[in-house]
């Protein structure tokens, strides 16, 4: 577990012309080990992200028997094909860390397996509802213990007679459609999902990479997934591309930040994840996407981004699913751009590592912004010119990451002294952000 620390900053960057590199995707590297683990042979994963998350969910397939290999660079997955899992205990304990896509991907795999596994993970995600994993899983045939349960630690009993089913995802959530599709692989018969509110297709592209029997119907509505069990799946190559999500940061950073510039080349440009740069274009940012290419079948492509002077945005609700994680970041903006801006639909934000509408609208009121939130919106009375006091204000990030380098970022910008509590949880997805900052100009302190 990473040492805890803080970081403290104090006065803004200055302007920058900057071409930077951007961590791996965490969800990419994270669907490429578990599919991997469900492959017969070796399957090598290129510019695999190395944070928390990703070596947390390494462990956990190495407890199941897994052999993962780290050679020049590339890691090496052993797979022995559909549930081979190997367990020696009755009960086997598997802790999952602070990543929820690995424990829900991770119990979808699990579902199909005839052992019981105990899942648990750090204080944040022991507090996260997992009824959205559970609900799904007992439908084809396997139990959770204690009954009612509907958090962290828990015991997931897999079957070894799992039933097909028809599911509904109204929801949004890539992650219960993933895990779905995972717990499919290995169950005879045709799953499928009807996703009535698009969300991240990684897993869907994925499996057709590596030549499983999936099958995508669009909808007037949606679309219609179904996906044939049991088929074997054999070893891949694999190359993970650079994390849009951590890419908002530094863009924000450069829109924000007078006369910069920002290049950030081979960013999964997936248009379930482009909701960020669309909404930034409404705003008016001066952002562009170039060079784009297919890397292991995702679009991949450079983006170059030049400071602005933004509009408030009335948020589409029909970008929301593809803007999730980026929302944090994009409070930051709303509130540093004059006007109001609205955001409806978004109750998925308090469902993260912390209620990511609550934890922003604290932030952002602290330095003199007009916040009105319920449970699903959020409006921001934008300001361009914030009223720096010498007062210190303190975050307490709650373990989330991105409220972590969204308070950074304000600071940067701003002026304004802020002290960031608990950074180490940033490593979860984005190792190295520290230096990074540092490299483009601006002054962050550590303090233990």
């Amino acid at each position: 577990m990473n040492k805890k620390f803080s970081v403290l900053i104090k006065k803004k960057i200055s302007k920058f012309n900057k071409v930077i590199i951007i961590p791996p995707d965490k969800g990419l590297s994270l669907r490429s080990l578990l599919l991997a683990s469900q492959c017969i042979g070796k399957s090598k994963i290129k510019n695999l992200l190395e944070s928390d998350d990703v070596l947390t969910c390494i462990r956990a397939l190495k407890t199941l028997g897994i052999k993962i290999i780290k050679s020049n660079n590339v890691y090496i997955v052993h797979g022995n094909g559909l549930n081979s899992f190997k367990v020696k205990k009755r009960i086997t304990r598997i802790f999952v860390g602070n990543s929820a896509t690995t424990a829900r991907l991770l119990m979808g795999l699990l579902s199909t397996c005839s052992n019981k596994f105990y899942l648990y993970g750090d204080s944040s995600i022991n507090k996260r509802d997992m009824s959205r994993v559970i609900k799904p899983l007992e439908k084809l045939g396997c139990f959770f213990y204690p009954k009612g349960k509907s958090t962290l630690p828990l015991t997931i009993e897999g079957t070894s007679m799992p039933l097909a089913q028809q599911h509904i995802e109204n929801r949004g959530s890539a992650q219960v459609k993933s895990l779905i599709l995972l717990s499919a692989l290995s169950t005879p018969g045709i799953t499928t999902i009807r996703e009535n509110k698009i969300s991240r297709n990684h897993s869907e592209i994925f499996l057709k990479k590596i030549k499983a029997d999936i099958k995508i119907k669009k909808l007037k509505r949606g679309n219609l997934i179904s996906l044939k069990g049991q088929k074997d799946l054999y070893g891949f190559d694999y190359t993970v591309s650079a994390d849009p999500s951590s890419s908002a940061f530094l863009i924000a950073l450069a829109l924000l930040t007078p006369y910069s510039k920002l290049v950030i080349h081979n960013v999964l440009c997936n248009a379930t994840r482009s909701g960020f740069i669309k909404i930034l274009k409404k705003m008016n940012a001066n952002i562009k996407v170039k060079n784009l290419k297919y890397i292991s079948g995702e679009p991949v492509g450079s983006i170059i981004v030049k400071s602005s002077r933004l509009q408030a945005i009335n948020c589409p609700k029909r970008l929301v699913p593809s803007l999730i994680d980026e929302f944090p970041i994009l409070f930051v903006i709303s509130a540093l751009t004059e006007g109001v801006s609205k955001f409806e639909d978004i109750s998925e934000l308090t469902t993260k590592e912390s209620n990511r509408i609550l934890e922003m609208k604290k932030i952002l009121t602290q330095i003199g912004i007009n916040c009105h939130s319920t449970k699903s919106s959020m409006s921001i009375q934008g300001e361009k010119n914030i009223d720096i006091k010498n007062n210190l204000i303190i975050v307490n990030t709650k373990l989330d990451h991105r409220i972590c380098m969204s308070s950074v970022i304000l600071s940067l910008v701003t002026g304004i002294k802020i002290k960031v509590k608990n950074f180490e949880t940033v490593n979860t997805s984005f190792p190295g952000f520290v230096s990074l900052i540092r490299s483009m100009g601006g002054k962050i302190e550590i303090k233990k």
